[in-house]
């Protein structure tokens, strides 16, 4: 995979932190944190043998995703074996409220070009505030434990959010890719000024 451009680089970057009291919520529900984590992986994994799956002819994707594929599962794996070891039930899956809204700004009638850009996008988008979040986890928890457990996930996470965009740079060009990220960033901002404040997700 090619290094990430400057451009890339400097467009990337959420507009707004989370805030922080969600931190001391989240402690206070770490089994419920760490069930909606679950599913985040799952469905992180998911996702991207999705985008695979509707793009056969895209050989890079296809070459970049496959290992996220594996460690997104992983990902998985070691949540539910997290919970297991606190003999916790991994819990039904919850409506992801974040997920859900970031859907409604997507270009459902737009070109499949325009179509393929978002579903990168929103990939990215995701991932980014998966690393922030996870980045709050690792700095801000009590537990030394669980705050190297989450900092490895923020590592992860990091390189995962840039190469959806570089992606999307490879096959789009890039000041169309880097326009619509603005309008994104733009949007989840608003976004997350408007969603309450809830311990029990990881979103």
């Amino acid at each position: 995979m090619k290094e990430l451009s400057f451009d890339v680089k400097n467009i990337l970057g959420l507009k707004l932190p989370s805030d922080p009291r969600w931190v001391n919520l989240a402690e206070l529900q770490l089994d419920e944190i760490l069930t909606d984590h679950a599913y985040c992986e799952q469905k992180a994994a998911t996702t991207c043998i999705s985008l695979i799956t509707k793009n056969p002819e895209k050989e890079l994707l296809i070459e970049e995703l496959a290992p996220i594929v594996t460690e997104e599962w992983g990902h998985f794996r070691a949540v539910i074996a997290e919970l297991k070891k606190r003999n916790l039930k991994l819990g039904k899956q919850r409506k992801d409220v974040y997920v859900n809204s970031l859907l409604q700004f997507q270009k459902k009638d737009g070109s499949p070009q325009e179509r393929f850009l978002d579903q990168m996008l929103i990939m990215a988008l995701i991932e980014a505030r998966s690393c922030e979040r996870f980045k709050r986890l690792s700095e801000g928890l009590d537990d030394a434990y669980m705050r190297n457990f989450y900092r490895r996930f923020m590592e992860s996470e990091a390189g995962h959010y840039t190469l959806f965009i570089t992606l999307a740079e490879h096959y789009l060009d890039k000041k169309i890719v880097r326009n619509r990220w603005a309008e994104w960033l733009k949007y989840e901002k608003e976004l997350m000024k408007e969603m309450e404040i809830r311990g029990d997700r990881i979103h």
